[in-house]
């Protein structure tokens, strides 16, 4: 049997902790993604990144980042592990039963990660605003904390209905579409399990899942950095983005595809790593690999 065995599955942490290594490359762009969510005016991208680094220096970056790990570490995890692990309980063939393997994957991988989340989105946005109204959270601990206590647990979870449909949406753009795509390639290809074929794939999985959700992405930012009593629930913000023109619901879409695109092929391809390397046969090959010596 060779060592990198492409029958090995996942471990249930893989999926959070090669996230976790794929956002500390990718945190730049998504920090730039949301700053142009939730600007009131337009404002180019190059001057956007000038004054990040005119206020913050390098380190601005990198903004939030212990929230974008704290969040990968939570959110990531339990999304990849669900949809890894019901996959004992449905046709892993079947396009239509992986599409609700992430749909319920996502649902509660996205539940898990709304504080993480919250936190994340205020962290990266607090340069922008003038000092008097940054909140200026040490990191994502103390930011849950002052959340929970300033503003009440409930803001923990404000947005919880963007956030959860875009993880929905996101684990069936990612997860199920990366399976997918990737049995299209070796049957109709033939491309045979390594690099390029992970590459590949999970290049087509991030734009699928960009597309996918983009426009929850902006209501969800601009609902989580809102302070309370902004917005009296989901609908306002739909109105409120509306009013700005329909692509105000793709706002960012370029920073956020130069972000996710990258972070689901890093991701991807440390998770096919950690699976072939540090993964574990099903009980059932071990046993039969065992009779055939």
């Amino acid at each position: 049997m060779s060592e990198l065995d492409s029958r090995r599955l996942p471990r249930w942490w893989s999926g959070g902790v090669c996230s976790a290594m794929a956002v500390t490359t990718t945190h730049p762009l998504d920090l730039v993604k949301v700053q142009l969510q939730t600007q009131s005016k337009r404002v180019p991208v190059s001057h956007l990144i000038a004054n990040i680094y005119k206020n913050s220096g390098i380190l601005g970056f990198y903004s939030g980042i212990s929230a974008s790990w704290f969040r990968q570490l939570t959110y990531t995890t339990a999304r990849f592990a669900l949809y890894e692990y019901g996959k004992n309980f449905v046709d892993a063939n079947n396009m239509s039963a992986k599409f609700q393997l992430a749909t319920f994957a996502g649902f509660f991988g996205g539940i898990l990660g709304v504080p993480g989340d919250v936190v994340t989105v205020r962290l990266q946005n607090d340069s922008k605003l003038p000092p008097a109204e940054r909140r200026g959270y040490k990191h994502v601990f103390d930011g849950l904390y002052r959340i929970a206590k300033e503003e009440g647990v409930k803001n923990l979870f404000r947005g919880t209905v963007p956030a959860v449909s875009r993880a929905v949406f996101l684990t069936i753009g990612t997860n199920a579409a990366y399976d997918q795509v990737k049995q299209v390639l070796q049957r109709e290809m033939g491309m045979k399990e390594g690099l390029p074929l992970h590459f590949l794939t999970s290049t087509v999985a991030g734009f699928i899942g960009t597309l996918m959700t983009q426009p929850i992405d902006v209501m969800k930012t601009t609902y989580m950095n809102a302070p309370p009593g902004e917005f009296s629930g989901l609908g306002a913000v739909i109105v409120h983005t509306m009013k700005q023109g329909p692509l105000a619901f793709y706002k960012g879409f370029v920073p956020a595809l130069l972000r996710i695109s990258p972070n689901t092929i890093i991701t991807f391809m440390l998770y096919e790593q950690a699976r072939l390397r540090f993964g574990y046969l099903p009980p059932d090959t071990s046993s039969s690999d065992k009779k055939s010596k």
